[in-house]
């Protein structure tokens, strides 16, 4: 999981950041990003130790993925920046727009600049730094596996926070993602300030309540 960034750091560049998202597909809530960079001489030491395991945040249990987040974030050898894009800006730039902003947040709020970075998926645009895209990099790359880690907790935590503010769309079960119950708690009252009505399934869930208030003469079904 260190084959990447042994080439940079072999090449003299030894500040290097991976970097990933969370939340991409669902049709609500923020796209969080987060970019970590590794002491060299830490990940080389713990990548067989505490670090064990540590990949792909979709295939770590939620158990796992709350151990190595707070092993990253309380370790001084580790760096970590969150950014985000709200759902006002998802649906204005586009969901691809919205995630390399939040990818850039994530990166300027390091507490210091990387000199690369390692970026998961295809090349993101606007970054403040130079970089390289690793399709599936987050079960390639320590670092951004990390990073996919603290994206994932961290955006999953925001959803639970908004489960207890629109507590009827069960934000805490699905976190936003498209599953039948979440369906149906649109079409059952309409989209929250969080939904991305840019995206075809609250689009049609809102055209879906519009028909029935319509055939209802009126008021809703």
């Amino acid at each position: 999981m260190l084959e990447y960034e042994r080439k940079y750091w072999t090449g003299g560049t030894r500040r290097l950041a991976g970097v990933d998202e969370a939340g991409r597909g669902p049709l609500a809530g923020p796209v969080v990003a987060a970019a970590v960079v590794f002491d060299p001489g830490f990940a080389e030491v713990e990548e067989h130790r505490r670090l064990e395991g540590l990949t792909d945040s979709k295939q770590l249990t939620p158990r796992r993925r709350r151990y190595f987040h707070d092993l990253l974030c309380d370790c001084s050898e580790v760096q970590v920046g969150v950014g985000l894009s709200d759902v006002d800006e998802i649906d204005s730039l586009n969901i691809l727009r919205a995630t390399h902003l939040a990818m850039r947040r994530a990166i300027e709020s390091l507490p210091e600049m990387p000199a690369f970075a390692l970026v998961d998926g295809l090349p993101a645009r606007g970054l403040p730094l130079p970089s390289d895209a690793i399709v599936h990099g987050d079960a390639l790359s320590l670092s951004i596996a990390a990073a996919s880690v603290i994206a994932k907790v961290a955006r999953d935590r925001i959803m639970t926070d908004f489960d207890a503010v629109y507590p009827e769309y069960g934000f805490a079960s699905h976190k936003g993602y498209g599953s039948p119950a979440h369906i149906q708690a649109l079409l059952e009252h309409g989209p929250c300030p969080i939904h991305r009505r840019s995206f075809r399934p609250v689009r049609e869930a809102i055209e879906i309540r519009e028909m029935r208030r319509r055939h209802a003469g009126g008021t809703e079904c």
